[in-house]
């Protein structure tokens, strides 16, 4: 297998982001894996073409967030002088969850094994989660003596509730998959030897929509869970005016029209 610490493939305007630290478990705190993260998802979100990302990790683990060999002062990102840990952090993971929040290609993690600390807040950080069986999530920062420093305390409740999230984040208890499909965490739960083609037939049935339409979408979804109703809607507005412009609406009412499938360009 490479030695690259992300494994980029494509089919179909469709790419596959995998994490390859296998016997590391693929720590995201990983300086050379967290650079090439960001700058994959921002090369995905400046093309059209890509219609949807999938993020998942190589070997048994989708991720399991911090490296702890790491983590002693003067380790990863914990310096001895705490204000030179803030800018690390500050400069550092941080800069995912804010990445996230500002793109419009959609992601989709498909969690292949377990996702602890970090790797669960990465998975939270992607717009769709589906899980292997043998899939686990923790909200662990807890027990090793530290808090969700990478946005987590912002993400977990906005997918699960507060209920649940703070008992995931007090207790750092493992969820299974069966577990995080209950209280929402995911969407779907699939065989593992499934996981990936459930990935992918997701991501092609987002891919065969108008792009400008899809990506627009989730900017509004993404939107909606923290502006008022007012504001929503005046983006939600202009957002349709720009898609009402379209040769792909129009492409989209003609072939409804004529009794046909459609054939979208991004355009």
């Amino acid at each position: 297998m490479s030695d690259l610490p992300l494994l980029r493939s494509e089919v179909d305007g469709v790419v596959t982001l995998t994490l390859n630290r296998p016997d590391l478990r693929n720590p995201i705190s990983d300086p050379a894996v967290m650079t090439a993260v960001i700058k994959a998802i921002e090369l995905a979100d400046a093309d059209i073409e890509t219609r949807a990302v999938i993020i998942t990790g190589a070997g048994s683990a989708f991720s399991s967030g911090g490296d702890i060999k790491t983590m002693r002062k003067g380790g990863g990102l914990n310096d001895a002088l705490p204000a030179i840990t803030r800018r690390n952090y500050k400069n550092g993971i941080q800069q995912l969850p804010l990445l996230f929040e500002s793109i419009e290609v959609p992601v989709i993690a498909a969690v292949n094994g377990p996702a602890i600390g970090a790797g669960c807040d990465l998975a939270c950080m992607c717009d769709v989660r589906i899980a292997a069986q043998s899939a686990r999530f923790a909200e662990s920062f807890v027990k090793m003596g530290i808090v969700p420093g990478d946005g987590g305390a912002w993400l977990l409740p906005r997918i699960v509730g507060f209920s649940k999230a703070t008992e995931m984040a007090l207790t750092g208890d493992m969820l299974s998959a069966d577990e995080a499909l209950a209280c929402g965490l995911v969407s779907k739960v699939v065989p593992d030897d499934e996981l990936m083609q459930a990935a992918l037939d997701l991501a092609r049935r987002i891919a065969v929509n108008p792009p400008y339409a899809v990506r627009m979408t989730k900017r509004l979804l993404r939107e909606g869970r923290t502006a008022s109703l007012a504001t929503l809607l005046e983006a939600s507005a202009a957002a349709q005016a720009i898609c009402h412009a379209t040769a792909d609406h129009e492409e989209a009412v003609t072939a409804f029209l004529e009794k046909r499938s459609p054939h979208f360009k991004g355009a």
